[in-house]
Order: C-alpha cells, then sequence, then structure tokens
C-alpha cells in the first residue's frame, strides 16, 4: 500500500519548554484526516531546501495530540541543524509538510517492572510512555540532557523513579548512559526495557541489555534516533547496514 502524500500543518503556537527543547503546535484543515490518538507516533517533517536541492526530511515524535492539533518538540543546539533552526525561527502561520504518521513505540505492559532510557531526542517518546503505564508500574526512567535547566515535569506512575542525568558534554563512544544504567538496582521479575538515542550509546545499551540482562525480544525495544557527526538521510544508511549485522530489536523508522 503506498503510503499518503505529506499534509501541510499550520504552525499555530511556539513554546520554549526548557534552553535546549522548543515545542511547536501544529494544526489546520489539513488535521481532518489525521489518525486519532497519535501520541509517541512519529512523524515526518518536510524542510524546504535552497536552490535545486531535494526538501529535507526529519523524523519527530508527537509529544501531545488534541482533536485539531499536535505538539512537536524540537531539540535545541548551538549550532542548529535546519530543523532546529527551522524550530527557532517558526512563526504562526507558516506551514509545513508532515508525512505519516507512523506507528507507535510504547512499553510492553505485561512486565514485573519498566526501564525507560534516552537523551534528550528520545525525551517526547519517553514522555508519552511513562504517562500512559499503570499507575501501579514500578521501575526507573534514565534520562540524559544537556543541563540542569532541561530537567522538566513529567507525569508518571508514583512507585518509578525518575532518574535525570546531566551530561553537557559529547559522548562520541557511547558510555554515559550506559554507565547511568549499570548503576541501577536490577529489579526481580521480568522487566521491559524501551530505550532511545544516539546510535553509538543505542549499541551499548543493546549489548548491556540482551546479552548481560538477557531481556527477551518482546520486552526489548531498542532504537538509535540521530548518530553524533552525519545527518539523518546518512544516519539512514548506518543503522539499516547495522541491522543487516545485527538482528534488529528497533523498527527502522
Amino acid at each position: 500500500m503506498a503510503r499518503p502524500e505529506p499534509r501541510e500543518l499550520e504552525v499555530l503556537n511556539t513554546q520554549v519548554i526548557t534552553p535546549h527543547m522548543r515545542r511547536i503546535t501544529l494544526g489546520g484543515e489539513a488535521m481532518t484526516s489525521f489518525p486519532a490518538d497519535q501520541a509517541s507516533a512519529y512523524i515526518k517533517l518536510v524542510f524546504p531546501s535552497e536552490g535545486d536541492d531535494r526538501p529535507l526530511m526529519r523524523t519527530y515524535t508527537v509529544r501531545h495530540h488534541r482533536e485539531a492539533e499536535i505538539d512537536v518538540d524540537f531539540v535545541i543546539h548551538e549550532e542548529a541543524g535546519p530543523a532546529s533552526q527551522w524550530a527557532v525561527e517558526t512563526q504562526p502561520g507558516d506551514r509545513i509538510l508532515v508525512g505519516g504518521p507512523g506507528p507507535k513505540k510504547l512499553s510492553n505492559e505485561d512486565a514485573d517492572w519498566f526501564l525507560l532510557v534516552g537523551d534528550m531526542t528520545a525525551l517526547p517518546a519517553i514522555s508519552v510512555n511513562l504517562a500512559q503505564l499503570p499507575q501501579d508500574a514500578r521501575g526507573y526512567a534514565v534520562i540524559e540532557v544537556l543541563d540542569q535547566t532541561d530537567i522538566q515535569d513529567l507525569e508518571k506512575p508514583d512507585n518509578l523513579e525518575l532518574i535525570w542525568f546531566v551530561n553537557p558534554q559529547p559522548d562520541p563512544e557511547g558510555q554515559a548512559l550506559l554507565k547511568r544504567v549499570t548503576q541501577l538496582d536490577w529489579l526481580a521479575g521480568q522487566a521491559d526495557v524501551w530505550a532511545a538515542c544516539e546510535f553509538q550509546s543505542m549499541r551499548n545499551l543493546r549489548a548491556y541489555f540482551k546479552q548481560e540482562r538477557q531481556t527477551p525480544k518482546n520486552h526489548l525495544y531498542v532504537s538509535s534516533y540521530w548518530k553524533m557527526g552525519i545527518s539523518e538521510d546518512q544516519h539512514k544508511v548506518v543503522k539499516r547496514q547495522d541491522a543487516e549485522r545485527e538482528p534488529p530489536v528497533d523498527d527502522p523508522q
């Protein structure tokens, strides 16, 4: 079945959430064809490019979905790429093409406890996951942020510990998140693991969860959302090559 053409949505509002995260609210008449209840689903934003270059397509998560609008959270870096630069500069009334939505990636609730891990690119998806877990859920969410000021108030079950890991330094070896995760007390019973982050960090976490913790496939979602030093298009190639070498536990976006 052919994918539907991207719909053109209007920028309704912009909001600074933290110094490194900005929320853009999109809506308009084209939202009438957008499926219901798509918080945590992924979408493709199509950014215009200069000259004859092909438009840039970037993947983002639906943070909130209301009847006629969606919120999309952008990580803002000092050296902004085309997507984050657009998020900084866009104003209500601007328009952008939006493809999708793609499938949601939610925790498997048939588990004794839950572990969610990610950096700021995964924060929107983790936030939705936390809000949708059963109220009696227990476990951890480990979230890496760039600065103390990037910590947010998140809805979560009372017995799930939220651990903010502040790391302003680049981590090309992908060890920082892994080190923090291995410091956790691994709880008794079946864990459900959801993790998304930078590519090298993802590979390290995947090895730990599969080899050391022997987490079964139906309780393990691990995905890379980006790779340090390369574009999203290049990351897709690297991600596909990695999936060919390693039986994937994530679904390529």
